[in-house]
């Protein structure tokens, strides 16, 4: 447990002071009951989408409650994860002042965030195993470190981070330590949602684009203390999340046996997708991943990258990454495209 944790120090001014806007249907909620309502200046016509959406997204967030066993108050729900994470960025850090922490090679968009909100990006790299450099991470931190990013399980590397680094930053980072879990669903690891009570300090993210296979939706998880919702909440946009995607979302989240049977396939497909690479005689390494994607180191990255393109088949080539020289991620697909890919490789 982090002692003597101060939110109050860490929110921006401006944003304390703040009065969030109050919309037509954050004054009236009970939109169960059958009303005329000439409250918000919508068209009157039914085409089931003329009314603002729920800005709160009440019923969305129950379901999600329920599967997360967490309180609806700790619960913040974005137009994608891109924007909860830039949320965090406008709560905490002040421009041309503050600072946070990334852990390259990791996802890219803490970086641009950073510099669209003119907030300065410390990188630590990763050890040469993809393990964190927790002492070099706490060196790096200073009295205006606000967040420091850890993208667990990592995304290019497919690995979790240990429980033990995690706590030990957790405890002695003067900041919020935010873990991204984009891809918890394929891990064997349990999510630190389950630990927030334990760490006022601690913010996890979650997304609808990996495991519940709805990018196209654009719908982002934000799960912290009440406080930290509560913060969040008096700037997020009062209508982020539209009416057709919490609608998408609430419908996958009925339907939980497709979810877990395509986890379960596409485990299954990594798995054969794994031992398949290993016999690609231009595939020097392939590494652990808990994620639904491989990052394998080949001969050359850019040469394999374009013969695959040639072939019909687009991978990522991650070689300008810190520490992944020559390598390319690949995501698991779907048996007949991981069949597809295999018979490519072996030909090329």
């Amino acid at each position: 447990m982090k002692q003597n944790f101060n939110l109050d120090k860490l929110i921006r001014a401006n944003v304390k002071n703040l009065a969030p806007y109050s919309s037509a249907r954050d004054e009236f909620t009970d939109f169960d009951k059958e009303m005329i309502f000439l409250d918000a200046n919508e068209n009157p016509f039914d085409t089931d989408i003329n009314r603002y959406p729920d800005p709160q997204q009440k019923q969305l967030k129950i379901k999600i409650s329920a599967i997360k066993n967490l309180s609806i108050d700790s619960i913040l729900l974005g137009n994608g994860s891109d924007e909860v994470l830039d949320l965090l960025f406008r709560a905490f850090c002040e421009p041309n002042k503050d600072n946070v922490i990334t852990l390259p090679p990791t996802y890219g968009m803490y970086k641009v965030l950073a510099g669209i909100n003119t907030v300065e990006n410390r990188e630590v790299f990763l050890n040469e195993d993809f393990s964190l450099n927790v002492h070099e991470i706490l060196k790096t931190q200073d009295i205006n470190s606000k967040l420091l990013f850890i993208c667990s399980p990592n995304n290019p590397t497919g690995n979790i981070f240990s429980e033990e680094n995690i706590t030990e930053l957790l405890n002695n980072f003067n900041g919020i330590v935010v873990i991204d879990e984009a891809y918890i669903d394929f891990a064997r690891s349990e999510s630190w949602i389950q630990r927030l009570s334990e760490y006022e300090n601690l913010i996890v993210t979650q997304t609808f684009s990996k495991a519940y296979g709805m990018a196209g939706i654009r719908l982002g998880m934000c799960f912290a203390s009440s406080k930290i919702i509560e913060v969040l909440n008096k700037i997020k946009p009062p209508y982020n999340v539209n009416e057709l995607t919490q609608e998408r979302a609430l419908n996958v989240l009925n339907d939980n046996n497709k979810i877990n049977n395509e986890i379960y396939s596409l485990k299954v497909n990594k798995e054969f997708l794994f031992k398949e690479l290993l016999q690609v005689n231009w595939v020097q390494k392939i590494y652990p991943s808990e994620a639904n994607f491989l990052l394998v180191k080949v001969d050359n990255a850019t040469k394999r990258y374009t013969q695959l393109i040639e072939s019909g088949i687009v991978v990522r080539n991650r070689s300008t990454q810190p520490l992944c020289e020559n390598t390319l991620r690949i995501t698991v697909g779907t048996k007949e495209e991981t069949n597809r890919l295999i018979s490519v490789l072996q030909n090329i």
